[in-house]
């Protein structure tokens, strides 16, 4: 299934994408796609309900916004250097273990919002990264049961301000989580609908150019691992975003750096998740 949310910013509804393609409105079955719903086997219990009653759910026009796939999460854990090519653009070794970072959850926003420049930015910059959405309670678990953890799978553009992140000191976070710094979707696609999660290209474009052309294969650590090493240092809530790294192509990788500017257009996409849009805002709007 590929489950969507929708409506403005805030009121958002729960939908469904059904197989011909067309947006269905999913709230008689469920109120949000939340941490209740995950944690209570939603998208199961969700299948056979649209299976069997899909085509009569009201329909969702196309124009209508897309939020976040899911609601807001208790954490959205990223891992950082987790592709090889990052990581040398970056002059960094691979790490021996995950690098976890923390974005705040209030940096969440639909797939199509505007992105907008914190006050005072100058080096905002972009990263494609598969999303893995958490499930089932996840606390010491292993590599082997970890995929029985997922939920699905999500496109995420885990936007960072270079200078928050690297020149004022503490921690990552803080060039991580500004407001629209997290958009998700356009859908949540269950692990069903992708055949091979370790074989998916990605792609990312800034005004039409290409900066990002990568594959999911060459991930670090590829996605049981990242769950089961995560889970070993916290408790991975239902609803949770694992936001898996990125590859080569972000603008702190040229020479010079490119950063992005107002009225700068951010397209991305992955094979089987779909594809987001962002114009860049002025800070302050």
């Amino acid at each position: 299934m590929k489950l969507i949310r929708f409506g403005p910013a805030g009121q958002e509804k729960p939908g469904v994408i059904l197989s011909d393609g067309s947006w269905r409105d999913a709230s008689a079955f469920a109120p949000d796609y939340n941490g209740e719903f995950f944690g209570t086997d939603g998208p199961a219990r969700l299948a056979p309900w649209v299976a069997q009653g899909g085509s009569a759910l009201p329909v969702v026009p196309a124009s209508t916004r897309l939020g976040s796939p899911i609601a807001r999460p208790t954490k959205i854990v990223c891992i950082g250097l987790n592709f090889v090519d990052h990581a040398k653009e970056s002059n960094m070794a691979i790490p021996s273990e995950p690098i976890l970072f923390f974005k705040s959850t209030s940096a969440l926003a639909g797939p199509n919002d505007g992105v907008q420049l914190p006050r005072g930015s100058e080096k905002t910059d972009w990263e494609i990264e598969l999303a893995v959405i958490i499930g089932r309670q996840a606390r010491y678990v292993s590599e082997t049961d970890a995929l029985k953890h997922v939920a699905g799978y999500c496109l995420h553009n885990d936007y960072s301000e270079r200078a928050f992140q690297l020149e004022r000191g503490g921690q990552w976070v803080k060039g991580k989580s500004c407001d629209t710094f997290a958009p998700l979707g356009p859908f949540l696609a269950t692990p069903d609908e992708l055949a091979d999660v370790n074989a998916l290209r990605m792609w990312l474009r800034v005004n039409g150019q290409i900066k990002q052309n990568g594959t999911t294969a060459n991930l670090a650590f590829k996605v049981p691992a990242l769950i089961s090493y995560i889970s070993q240092f916290m408790t991975l809530e239902p609803g949770d975003v694992i936001s898996t790294g990125t590859p080569a192509g972000v603008g702190l990788g040229f020479k010079p750096p490119q950063y992005l500017k107002a009225g700068d257009v951010v397209e991305l996409g992955i094979d089987g998740l779909g594809e987001q849009r962002q114009v860049v805002r002025p800070a302050g709007q």
